[in-house]
């Protein structure tokens, strides 16, 4: 059977895209690996997962009734929660219908003659469709293990990002716990308050900031639900996707004891962004940004009582927000306890996985379970393990050797009909995703109207205006402390990724008024072609 498109990935991109295109009277289907919706929050049943964007913000906005509907328990979501709602919005809007469970794409190939996409499947299937739709999400490929030994271990493993689906009880064990992210700064303080003794590895550690997260009251709820419209409007044309406060003075422009008390408001606060939206110069001047920094690190020391402990619990390679900071519940507070050791990886590396446990550089250790929390090939990484070819056979992978390059996020040149929903070189993970999401799937599903009611049948990112934008997204970062940090935005976590800073971060507002723009001028930047001729839309 022919498509009209289909989309791979049954999260919330791919769920609101299925949605647009069969309310614009597009036949379409998603492919998705796993037997149930909710991408990420699918996958990732880690201990303590849950959302680091308040609930209030992390849902969808495209249909009021969901909105006035659904009731969010907690200021920040568990996964289970958050699951729950992806199931609802599934059976809310009848989408499991053209949803294929249990489907991994393995490859697709453009024809130039027929201007349509052949999409294979692991198991062998063929299909077809006009338009290809990557809703694979960014953090969905977990970074390869990279640590010899592993496959030695007599004992239990675990990794975040593939947890089993029953509950793990780690009540008596020894356990690893390896890397100090996000998954594993939420996940260590349950896995500790189980284990017998707790080891965490950690190679560079992270700042993170108090949830203080709490059930959501009654009055809190109604007042949301009354103001929604407004606030969404704010997230829209914000810098992250959430409303913004009004950042109107510099952190070295003001005396110590002013810096001070915002910087307390905003660790008071327990939001991601709080700290950072105190000054306008956090981000890009490195001396008021090392006033910051070193509030979070003496926040550090007041918990962790064991000097040397803290010490090495606080960050000072790179500077506070150039990697995504975390928030957490009592994850500092828990090395206080006797039974939770910190092992220094830059003092004492790894050198192999035993039968038994681990053996670093200077000591050998004995574990009935290592959970690997290492993180993801992020933004990519979804996206270039499928053999995509597009004109000539050219892979994608080939194409971004070195480095992901789109136009806006939403395509790159050489693939006609082919988009990526939050693509790298869009705001997607330096913002709240599912404001990002609906903006994406909306633009597309307009772009596709447009087609179909002008007569094109190919939409294609020119390379000009693919060069363009590459070197817009460039500069923006190159203005910031972002580049400073070899973080996961910059591929760094991934020996051999290249190194550069993959999403855009002139902010959501800015970004949603380019693509509009884009748009108003006839999808400038991009090549549209019909039966037989093709017609480019200058960039401007």
């Amino acid at each position: 059977m022919k498509y009209d498109a289909i989309i791979v990935g049954a999260g919330f991109a791919g769920m609101y895209m299925l949605h647009r295109l069969r309310k614009a009277g597009f036949n379409a289907t998603v492919l998705e690996a796993a037997d149930g919706v909710g991408g990420t929050w699918y996958w990732n049943r880690y201990p303590g997962a849950r959302c680091d964007v308040k609930s209030i913000d992390y849902s969808f906005s495209f249909d009021d009734a969901l909105q006035q509907e659904w009731e969010w328990s907690e200021k920040y979501a568990t996964q289970p929660e958050i699951l729950r709602y992806a199931n609802h919005v599934a059976d809310r809007f009848d989408l499991r219908r053209d949803i294929r469970f249990d489907t991994r794409v393995a490859a697709a190939a453009y024809d130039e003659q027929t201007r349509d996409w052949h999409i294979t499947t692991t198991a062998g299937e063929q299909l077809t469709a006009h338009y290809y739709i990557m809703a694979t999400g960014c953090l969905s490929v977990p970074k390869a293990i990279d640590i010899p030994g592993k496959e030695r271990f007599t004992g239990e493993t675990y990794h975040t990002a593939d947890w089993p689906r029953e509950p793990v009880d780690f009540s008596g064990q020894r356990v690893a716990v390896i890397g100090t992210g996000s998954s594993a700064i939420q996940s260590i303080p349950i896995i500790g308050a189980q284990a017998a003794e707790l080891t965490v590895f950690q190679r560079t550690p992270a700042y993170s900031l108090p949830a203080f997260n709490r059930p959501l009251t009654a009055d809190e709820v109604r007042t949301v639900k009354a103001n929604y419209a407004a606030h969404r409007e704010k997230s829209r044309y914000s810098l992250f996707g959430v409303p913004d406060r009004r950042m109107d003075v510099g952190a070295l422009s003001v005396s110590e004891e002013e810096r001070q008390r915002r910087y307390t408001e905003g660790w008071e606060s327990g939001e991601l962004v709080a700290i950072m939206q105190q000054f306008n110069d956090l981000l890009v001047s490195a001396e008021a940004n090392e006033t910051a920094s070193e509030f979070v690190r003496n926040k550090i020391r007041a918990i962790v009582k064991d000097p040397e402990t803290a010490e090495t619990l606080c960050p000072k390679t790179f500077p506070l927000g150039a990697k995504r900071a975390c928030l957490d519940t009592n994850y500092y507070a828990l090395f206080n306890e006797p039974h939770v050791h910190l092992i220094d990886l830059r003092q004492d590396p790894i050198e192999t996985i035993t039968a038994n446990g681990i053996k670093t550089a200077q000591r050998s250790f004995e574990f009935d379970a290592i959970v690997f929390a290492t993180g993801f090939d992020a933004m990519t990484g979804a996206i270039v393990n499928v053999d995509i070819r597009g004109r000539d056979g050219k892979t994608l992978r080939d194409k971004w050797a070195d480095g992901p390059r789109t136009y806006l996020g939403l395509a790159t040149a050489g693939f006609p009909n082919l988009f990526l929903i939050t693509g790298p070189g869009s705001p997607s993970v330096m913002s709240n995703m599912m404001i990002s999401i609906e903006q994406h799937v909306d633009w597309i599903t307009d772009c596709l109207e447009h087609a179909r009611d002008t007569g094109i049948d190919t939409i294609e990112a020119s390379a000009d205006a693919e060069n363009e934008w590459v070197t817009h997204v460039n500069d923006v970062a190159a203005g910031t402390l972002f580049p400073r940090a070899n973080s996961w935005y910059m591929g760094a976590n991934v020996p051999g990724k290249p190194q550069l800073f993959m999403p855009y971060i002139g902010g959501v507002g800015p970004y949603r008024q380019k693509c509009d723009d884009v748009a108003a001028h006839g999808y400038a930047g991009f090549t549209l072609s019909g039966a037989d001729a093709a017609r480019p839309a200058s960039a401007g």
